[in-house]
């Protein structure tokens, strides 16, 4: 049912950048694998020749608007020239992201032009290593390599945000379970889902009792809270953890 919608979605975003497409990426849980009905979202990249239209923008912005998403949860669309797809650099260029988050506090999202968008990063790394080409030309073909140590770095960028918001109960799962994958890729190179990222960290460390709360209030037990003090001992865990194995680049 997701796959369908997914698939749907981005022969929609190829009708509407028409000739200019290069490539529609799904990528994420559902490519990868991970995918959780009602907590992961569909992901695509969209690579285009040029720079989109302000019609093909709006048009865009009311597809993902309308969307069926099947048991997803929601929609990150995100859309890229083909010369910063090729060539990634530390703040590649956003064309377009559009993200539709039911349910949730952030609701609907819209970005447009951005010079520099330095969490690209972590999508173009994602989509060329385990994207799925449901249009255009595939993954590696239009994506150029994503140093492993400017995604690390910017993932270090955010641990060390986040340690002014332990406080805040809303997003503390999602701060812990995306501390865990940051650490899985600096030690291993591996982009793995939320969960699978919680598991891998629990095998390392057993003792992160706040790795278990986040776990098991993302797959649905709201009643679980995240302790905070466990949240900042985490994020400094893991700031100290990929400091020492920072792979280079």
């Amino acid at each position: 049912m997701t796959r369908t919608a997914a698939e749907a979605l981005a022969g929609g975003c190829a009708g509407i950048a028409r000739g200019a497409t290069r490539s529609v990426i799904l990528h994420g849980s559902l490519a990868a694998g991970g995918f959780l009905p009602g907590r992961s979202d569909i992901d695509l990249l969209v690579v285009v020749d040029d720079g989109l239209t302000d019609a093909q923008a709006s048009d865009l912005k009311q597809l993902v608007r309308k969307a069926d998403t099947g048991d997803a949860a929601g929609i990150d669309l995100h859309v890229v020239t083909a010369e910063v797809a090729g060539a990634p650099t530390r703040t590649p260029a956003l064309e377009l992201h559009v993200g539709r988050y039911d349910g949730t506090s952030a609701g609907f999202e819209v970005e447009r032009r951005l010079a520099e968008a330095p969490d690209l990063l972590a999508e173009l790394s994602m989509a060329r290593e385990q994207g799925l080409h449901l249009a255009g030309a595939a993954p590696r073909t239009v994506i150029g390599p994503v140093p492993a140590g400017w995604v690390v770095d910017r993932g270090r960028y955010w641990l060390r945000s986040w340690q002014s918001l332990t406080d805040d109960s809303e997003n503390a799962a999602f701060m812990v379970l995306t501390a865990c994958r940051i650490w899985r890729f600096a030690i291993e190179h591996v982009h793995c889902s939320k969960v699978e990222a919680a598991r891998w960290a629990l095998t390392r460390n057993p003792s992160l009792k706040v790795v278990e709360q986040a776990m098991q209030r993302y797959l649905g037990d709201l009643a679980v809270p995240v302790d905070e003090q466990n949240l900042a001992a985490l994020l400094d865990l893991v700031l100290r953890e990929t400091a020492i194995r920072r792979p280079l680049g």
